[in-house]
């Protein structure tokens, strides 16, 4: 169960640090038309969609990115918890968080992920 309980924390700490600030990036981005930068160096969430397409269909992606950070987190909770179907889910949403993290250009997330999904492997027997 410890792998279990770091494979929930780790997505956890990923969901709060990735997905929760996707809302005041969207608010930024439909208020001053850019996207914010991250000290200076870098736009947040700056990849690839940001230049294909118009604003308000990159602030839905960036909803929908916390959705679905949501939801992993959700399951991360059932992990946490004991349960097999927890992991299953964490385990179905790492494809489609992946389609973010390559719209976004988000590098971090791969390696949380790759954490996740191992940990998770590594838990699979302690799980109900």
């Amino acid at each position: 169960m410890r792998n279990a309980r770091i494979a929930a924390v780790l997505t956890w700490v990923y969901a709060a640090a990735f997905g929760f600030p996707a809302i005041p990036v969207a608010a930024h981005l439909l208020q001053s038309g850019r996207l914010p930068t991250f000290l200076d160096l870098f736009p947040m969430y700056g990849g690839p969609w940001s230049s294909r397409v118009e604003d308000r269909t990159f602030a839905v992606l960036l909803i929908a990115f916390l959705i679905v950070t949501l939801v992993s987190a959700s399951a991360a909770w059932l992990v946490r918890n004991g349960s097999k179907a927890g992991a299953v889910l964490s385990l179905v949403m790492l494809p489609i968080e992946a389609v973010f993290w390559l719209g976004f250009a988000l590098p971090f997330p791969w390696l949380i992920g790759i954490a996740r999904a191992a940990l998770l492997a590594l838990a699979w027997k302690s799980l109900e």
